[in-house]
């Protein structure tokens, strides 16, 4: 089959497209011929040598595949039958024409969405659904600044919190990602190149700050998340795109406002986790993925790369430039 890999980390450059040996499934395990694959920072990381796959999963790029059902492994459960269409949460491997998912792992694709569409949905959604609901415990009512409010989990994470009845705050860098974030549902966005996010979020909750912060940029935001988080708000971290270095009293300003501080990342998670994640996710919000009115959720989707421009695919989340989703076709 044919697979995405680089034969040392770096940067673009090093990806290409080559033919490697299609895995088998094992015990309680499904092979899907993958039909997209979405990418994601991790996927970045990776190549650059900065984040290896958890121990036992695929070095091969991809937390997230959309396909078909092609082999049941041994002891598979009868949930799923050859041919049918579904989308996966993956460790790695997702980057390829095949890709083996414990049979727990995968959902059933919402109707009315295409295989492409699908294909951004798990990692970044789910990721979105654990950090709203599983750690920061959001309430209906709640403030919640969102980070990177444009990438596909910031996307994601807008219109969960608005169907939790909490109120979505976003940053991005460009008037063109904050318009966006407002047809989403964002309540308001900061451009954080141009104002102090800290601030215009103070003075948008009238001083009280907000209950929770979605941050995967961690070092530089620091001070400024602790300055507008509300008494007793809980600040999850889980990336450090803004490095993860800490100069300054960070510990006395999050005690000054008994601010909880939670550290979360999702690949790394064991399969128990994850399955229990995937069954409340495909009760809870997959529906709402097929239902008409003003609750429906969309994966939002920027662009659609062959899989053979990989190198183009990575340049263009290096930039920021996108919003929402970059996902890869695969030959079929």
């Amino acid at each position: 089959m044919l697979a995405v890999h680089f034969d040392k980390p770096g940067g673009p450059e090093n990806l290409y497209v080559k033919e490697v040996a299609k895995p088998s499934p094992g015990e309680g395990e499904v092979l899907l011929k993958v039909a997209a694959s979405a990418l994601n920072r991790a996927d970045l990381m990776q190549r650059q040598g900065q984040y290896d796959p958890p121990p036992g999963a695929s070095n091969i790029l991809g937390l997230e595949a959309s396909g078909h059902v092609a082999e049941l492994g041994p002891g598979c459960q009868g949930h799923w039958k050859i041919g049918d269409t579904a989308m996966a949460l993956l460790p790695g491997g997702g980057q390829a024409q095949y890709v083996t998912v414990p049979e727990g792992l995968l959902m059933p694709i919402p109707e009315g969405l295409t295989l492409t569409q699908a294909a951004a949905i798990p990692e970044a959604w789910l990721t979105a659904f654990q950090l709203l609901h599983l750690v920061g415990n959001v309430q209906a009512g709640d403030y919640v600044l969102i980070h990177a409010g444009l990438s596909g989990v910031g996307t994601a994470a807008i219109q969960l919190t608005r169907m939790a009845g909490a109120i979505p705050l976003v940053t991005a860098g460009s008037q063109k990602k904050l318009q966006m974030a407002e047809k989403l549902g964002a309540a308001a966005g900061f451009n954080y190149k141009e104002e102090d996010f800290s601030e215009a979020t103070l003075k948008f909750t009238k001083g009280a700050g907000v209950n929770l912060i979605l941050d995967c940029i961690g070092g530089s935001y620091w001070e400024k998340n602790v300055n507008c988080l509300a008494l007793d708000g809980r600040w999850v971290l889980y990336g450090l795109m803004g490095g993860g270095d800490i100069n300054g009293p960070l510990f006395s300003k999050l005690l000054f406002k008994r601010g909880s501080l939670i550290t979360s990342l999702l690949r790394s998670r064991d399969n128990k986790y994850k399955q229990m994640l995937v069954n409340a996710f495909t009760e809870q919000i997959l529906p709402h993925f097929s239902t008409e009115g003003p609750q429906r959720l969309l994966p939002v989707l920027d662009r659609i790369y062959p899989v053979t421009e990989i190198q183009e695919a990575h340049k263009y989340m290096e930039a920021n430039k996108n919003i929402g989703k970059i996902v890869l076709e695969l030959p079929q």
